[in-house]
């Protein structure tokens, strides 16, 4: 009856080990399970907060410009490139201006600059004040090619505040050359080509 006592006590005592045995690979796969799932989320949540939107550019004023403008928006700000063709060599300038609305053939549709705090025009980052459309000038190379890239805190795309979000707003690029100093606009020349920050 003794041996029988043993007996039944050990196998409770190795039951009991080998619960505890699986009860922690249990807990240990379920730790490293929620770990996955964690990273998981993390690089969806990265995807998800990196948006990028694409336009055509359209030749106005009788000129041949055309090419792509892309924004894309991150955890650190917007930024812009501008792939553009067809346009004369030397220095251009590029500006965001009001409204996304290209319909005319001079490009003067979109109104002025995009200008939401009241501030005279002037080079980006100027202490005297700039518009949120004054990107600048950029220069054309002697095919008429030209990248422009440019990105800044100070834009969204879609968020709520006015005073950064470029949706709605149109993308215009000049003959001429932005002198930092003429009101409103630098004196930059016709529109040769226009696009619509849309969505």
């Amino acid at each position: 009856m003794k041996t029988i006592q043993l007996a039944a006590i050990a196998i409770l005592i190795v039951a009991s080990y080998n619960c505890k045995d699986f009860k922690k690979g249990y807990e240990d796969g379920k730790k490293d399970a929620e770990k996955e799932a964690a990273a998981a989320a993390e690089e969806i949540k990265e995807e998800v907060a990196e948006e990028v939107i694409k336009f055509k550019m359209e030749a106005k004023s009788d000129s041949e410009v055309t090419g792509d403008v892309t924004f894309t928006e991150n955890e650190s700000g917007v930024h812009m490139t501008a792939m553009l063709t067809g346009l004369t060599p030397g220095e251009h300038a590029i500006h965001i201006h009001d409204k996304a609305d290209c319909s005319s053939a001079d490009g003067k549709s979109t109104g002025g600059h995009w200008n939401p705090t009241n501030t005279p025009h002037g080079k980006w980052g100027a202490a005297e004040g700039y518009h949120k459309g004054d990107i600048g000038n950029f220069t054309a190379d002697d095919s008429g090619n030209a990248t422009v890239e440019f990105s800044t805190e100070e834009w969204c795309i879609g968020c709520e505040d006015d005073t950064k979000n470029i949706l709605g707003k149109g993308v215009i690029v000049h003959q001429g050359v932005d002198d930092f100093t003429s009101q409103p606009s630098g004196a930059a020349g016709a529109r040769v080509s226009c696009t619509g920050i849309i969505k």
